[in-house]
């Protein structure tokens, strides 16, 4: 059965104007030159530094591009990409559209409602952009998270850290949130060298309790032996996802006592050393 959840947390900013793709394209990590209609685009807006600021789903909408962002995040997001037009004939502004997610199945067609792909992952459903509020909701925002949680994918800054975080360590490749070829954008060269030259030393990986818990955010995750491995990130009912050290991830963990396992899901492309380990 499909199932549709409101997702509360998430707001929605618009990027209109007539320079609004190539004002994008130059900023963010993924290629937005061309969002075609119905469909969405995973991206990240980096320091110049390469290092993780924010991500969101891009999704056009007639003669605008709307950003499917974290709430907490959509007047910094907003500010920081207002900060770079300079010249470009485009405007940054919040709108009050709400944000849904549907899985396991196809969400009917429905006026106000622009429903796209999650192109993350084909499991992952759909995301839904509405001008009201959905009703008659088959699931609810804890219901998506343990989903997402079992598919291993991350939720902005409950996963990641800001001026701290690198796209590859959070599965940015394999999730389709960057674009090898579509030119220069800000963080980039840091993006690619990471990749080119195998610099990964951490990925945020699920992990599961053993008692069916899991220790807060910011926990430390340690090897038998009392060695650093990593931090716990978000969690619900005994899924999370972790930052884990990769010459220590196939290794037994523990956190405050609490033996944690990781879960490498099927997507995920780890180095043969890790895969060893």
């Amino acid at each position: 059965m499909f199932k549709r959840a409101h997702l509360p947390d998430r707001a929605v900013l618009s990027v209109s104007g007539p320079d609004r793709h190539s004002f994008l394209q130059g900023l963010v990590s993924n290629d937005v030159a061309t969002v075609p209609p119905g469909q969405a685009v995973w991206s990240a807006l980096l320091t110049p530094q390469g290092k993780w600021l924010a991500d969101f789903f891009v999704v056009a909408d007639a003669d605008r591009l709307l950003l499917d962002c974290e709430a907490a995040q959509a007047p910094m997001l907003a500010q920081k990409l207002s900060r770079f037009r300079l010249r470009a004939r485009v405007a940054v502004e919040p709108v009050p559209l709400h944000v849904s997610v549907g899985w396991d199945g196809d969400p009917e067609p429905a006026a106000g409602t622009i429903a796209a792909r999650d192109p993350r992952l084909a499991a992952a459903g759909w995301r839904l952009v509405s001008e009201a509020p959905l009703e008659d909701l088959e699931a609810s925002e804890a219901d998506w998270d343990r989903h997402r949680l079992l598919l291993g994918l991350p939720d902005g800054s409950r996963d990641l850290e800001a001026e701290k975080s690198l796209l590859l360590e959070a599965g940015f490749d394999e999730l389709n949130g960057v674009s090898w070829s579509k030119g220069c954008y800000m963080g980039q060269e840091l993006t690619a060298r990471t990749r080119y030259r195998g610099l990964l030393k951490r990925r945020l990986v699920p992990v599961t309790g053993a008692d069916g818990t899991l220790p807060v955010p910011g926990t430390a995750l340690l090897t038998m032996d009392g060695l650093d491995a990593g931090t716990m990130r978000s969690s619900r009912d005994g899924l999370g996802l972790a930052t884990v050290k990769l010459d220590r991830l196939r290794q037994p963990l523990t956190a405050e006592g609490l033996a944690v396992t990781v879960r490498v899901p099927d997507w995920m492309r780890l180095p043969e050393a890790a895969e060893a380990s």
